[in-house]
């Protein structure tokens, strides 16, 4: 017998059969490389040559979909590899109505389009590839700046929509786009589920109003991943969700993937801590942690990964050792 193609082990999983062994896929960012479209394919590339994942997942620099719209940022070293903001473009209510639908043939989207027919053209007949699509209230907040949000939300709660609206559109749009270049999915970047963050209203009217538009649209790909980001998620919210894989920090926050397994239809992905595990730990300790996972789903409806992407300072031996834990018969 074959061995099977990711592509083959990703749709045994989501059609709910256990496959010759449980997929695995990591992603991070690539600081530097990710603002150039030939620069950021490369070092996706690379990563999948290294470490040969079960599906590829392109991550972007945040501000990728929203630098047309004016915003300035840098990496200044963080270990996650993600970018700062520099100075909010949205300073005063009536800037959300200055926002215009972007092309997504052009600019930052169109530079995006570019990376992914690089990426598709080498990998997609073996192994799927998805794309990071952040929400659009996720894009709303690098506009105006995570300390001006909630403002904005609560104070002129009409501007903040209108402006929301806007974005959704170019998101749309973008989506659309997407469909003509092969990738398999979309990865669902959702950011503000938390009760920490916003009471359940304020995330159904801001959040998941915008968020069901967006999917909807994405549809016809077959392997979208839903992200629920940081800690006291609004898990319930957001466990109907129409993707085919749920990712979160179960590690941290409840619930736990076998309680998970129970809400939705689909596949969890997750089972390994991004920093006590992934950077701070050994390859032994990344091995137990995966196994202890695989024990947990059995094997089934699970894909091994992090909470959120690795940080850039995670060990080449602890990411292999990620990639090895899998073999192992269940």
């Amino acid at each position: 017998m074959s061995e099977l193609s990711h592509r083959e082990r990703m749709e045994i999983c989501l059609a709910g059969e256990i496959a010759d062994r449980p997929p695995v896929a990591l992603w991070r960012h690539f600081p530097v490389d990710d603002q150039s479209p030939d620069g950021l394919a490369a070092a996706v590339a690379n990563f999948q040559r290294t470490f040969d994942f079960d599906f590829i997942k392109v991550t972007p620099a945040s501000s990728y979909c929203i630098k047309d719209w004016g915003v300035k940022d840098f990496w200044r070293g963080n270990p996650e590899g993600t970018r700062d903001y520099e100075e909010p473009v949205i300073r005063d209510f009536s800037d959300w109505e200055k926002l215009e639908v972007l092309n997504p043939r052009k600019g930052g989207l169109g530079q995006m389009l570019e990376c992914l027919n690089l990426i598709v053209k080498e990998f997609s007949k073996t192994t799927p590839v998805i794309q990071t699509i952040f929400s659009p209230l996720s894009q709303a907040k690098n506009l105006v700046g995570k300390e001006n949000l909630l403002y904005h939300m609560r104070a002129c709660p009409e501007a903040l929509k209108g402006g929301l609206e806007i974005i959704t559109q170019s998101t749309l749009s973008f989506i659309e786009e997407l469909k003509k270049t092969g990738i398999d999915g979309i990865f669902y970047a959702v950011q503000h589920a938390q009760y920490s963050a916003l009471s359940i209203a304020e995330f159904q009217t801001f959040g998941r109003f915008y968020d069901l538009q967006i999917l909807e649209a994405a549809r016809s790909f077959w392997l979208n991943v839903g992200h629920i980001h940081g800690d006291h998620i609004l898990f319930d919210q957001i466990c109907d969700y129409p993707v085919q894989v749920m990712n979160w920090h179960d590690q941290q926050t409840s619930p736990s993937l076998s309680e998970a397994q129970k809400q939705i239809k689909g596949v969890v992905c997750g089972g390994l801590k991004q920093w006590e595990t992934m950077v701070l730990g050994t390859p032994e300790t990344v091995y137990q942690e995966s196994r202890n996972a695989i024990d947990q789903t059995a094997g089934k409806r699970f894909i091994l990964g992090t909470g959120c992407v690795i940080p850039i300072t995670a060990p080449y031996g602890n990411i292999l050792a990620a990639r090895r834990a899998v073999e192992t018969p269940i």
